[in-house]
Order: C-alpha cells, then structure tokens, then sequence
C-alpha cells in the first residue's frame, strides 16, 4: 500500500510538474458587436480556428446578434469590452445612458480616446468627462451584457479607455471586484505578444504570428490580441483616418486564427490554448 501511494505521489507531482511547464496561451478576440461581418469572423475564429476568449461591446449596433451567438456557445470565454470611444466613420453608437460628457455634439461618443491630429478636440482626455457619466455609463454596460450573458468573466478596454486616467483605472478595477469580475489580465502572470515581424497582407500575418509561437518559452502564459474581420463590402465601408484598409486588415488575422500551419504548430509544440476562465481557475 505503502508503494501504491508513493507511485500516485511522484505520479502527481509530475502530472503538475508538466502542467506547469507547459506554455499557455490566450487568444483573444475583440470588438464583437462592432459589426455583422466582425461577428462572422469571431465565430469563425472560436468555432474553427484557436481564438478562445471574445470582447462583446454593449453600445456597438451589431450586440443584439453578438448576444445570440453567445447564448448558443456558453463555452465561449466572454468580456465585457467597456466602450468610450466610436471610432469609425460610416457607423457609430452612442451611450447606454444619458450621458453629455461622453459625447460629441452629434450625440456619439468621441472617436478618439487620446488627442489626434486627424480629429483635432474629439478625443475623450481632451474633453474631460465626467467620472460620475462614465460610472454610470460603465455600470450599464456591465449591467446589460451581465444580464444577457451571465456567464462573462472579465473586464476589457476598448481602445484601453480605462487606461487614460489614474482615476478612471481605479474606477474599472472596483467595478470589476464589485461585479465579480477578472480586470483585465492585471491580478495575473501574464505577457502580452504579438507578430514578430510584418502583418501587412495575411501571409505575412501567418509567417509573424508563427515566428513569435516557436518563441514562446514554458512555463509562462502568454496573452495574444487581435481583431478579426471579413474583408467584405460591409467592412470595406468602415474606417477612420489613418485607418483605411481595415477590411484587408482584419481579414489577415481571421486567416491567421483559422490557418491550418497555425494549428498544427500548436499542437506540435504542446501549446495549452486557454482563456481568463482557465486564468481564475489557477488561482
């Protein structure tokens, strides 16, 4: 007997052992709800490809399909990306709440989160909103998409809108706590990547993205983010200045999530594709 437990000791600890010198890795999708061709992308990019954490943005125009999607798939790992910003020309949303601070004079939210050049005042830090509007604003969000998709397990940042003031850091963390949320990957050991090399056109996307997966090291986590997209008329119509080709763009990564050599390397490099779930759970 003695033996037996002996054998099952040195059996777990090296069953924990491999664990944890794997490599972890979080792919995360964001900006769902932004449109119905982001929306197929994501779908396609969890159902058939290796993304396994998705943004939802409660103001974007597209969030009431989003929502569907979600309650179809409980598996899907889920954020609520908090939203400031509108930043496309063609499509915009505005705000939950009744919230003058936070919006231009047309009723949208401010394309830009930080000054620039391309829209001269229309940025949130160079209009200074109210903390209490952004509160509110931010409650009603996490509120609605809590509500229908109550499984959600963290907070994001569009467009890092909680990152432009200490003040409004502050308030993204104590909403996390205070709605039982992971903020961001903060609390966590984690190193954010990205291409190791050009991501002009989609291959050149695949050939970075692979560069940067054979460096990975193990025993780390690691979090990727990205935007995927179809380059379709839709997405064609959707940009903002200095922004243009964002239907090719985002294209490229929605073939980089769903590309075969990807996935084989993955899996040839024990490779744990993970999510914030599986973050919580470590704890």
């Amino acid at each position: 007997m003695k033996i037996k437990m002996l054998f099952l000791f040195l059996a777990s600890n090296l069953l924990l052992h491999g664990q944890s010198q794997s490599i972890r890795l979080i792919i995360r999708a964001d900006d769902l709800g932004s449109s119905h061709s982001v929306n197929e992308a994501i779908i396609k990019s969890c159902s058939d490809g290796i993304a396994t954490t998705v943004e939802i943005m409660a103001p974007a125009p597209w969030c009431p399909e989003a929502i569907r999607f979600l309650q179809k798939y409980p598996d899907v790992d889920v954020g609520i990306h908090l939203t400031l910003t509108s930043e496309w020309e063609n499509i915009k949303w505005r705000p939950l709440t009744v919230s003058p601070s936070l919006v231009d004079r047309d009723g949208y939210f401010f394309p830009m989160i930080y000054p620039n050049v391309n829209y001269p005042s229309q940025s949130v830090q160079e209009n200074k909103p109210d903390l209490n509007e952004i509160e509110k604003e931010f409650r009603a969000q996490i509120e609605y998409i809590q509500k229908q998709v109550p499984y959600v397990s963290h907070i994001s940042s569009h467009m890092g809108c909680t990152g432009y003031a200490p003040d409004v850091r502050a308030l993204g963390r104590r909403l996390a706590e205070e709605y039982k949320l992971m903020f961001e990957t903060s609390d966590y050991q984690v190193t954010n990547v990205s291409y190791d090399g050009p991501g002009n056109t989609s291959e050149e996307k695949i050939r970075s993205f692979i560069k940067m997966l054979k460096k990975l090291e193990p025993g780390r986590t690691y979090l990727f983010v990205d935007h995927p997209g179809i380059n379709d008329s839709e997405l064609q119509a959707i940009y903002h200045i200095g922004y243009e080709g964002v239907a090719s763009d985002r294209q490229g990564v929605t073939d980089v999530f769903t590309n075969m050599e990807v996935k084989n390397l993955i899996r040839e490099k024990g490779i744990q594709l993970i999510s914030y779930r599986d973050l919580a759970k470590r704890q």
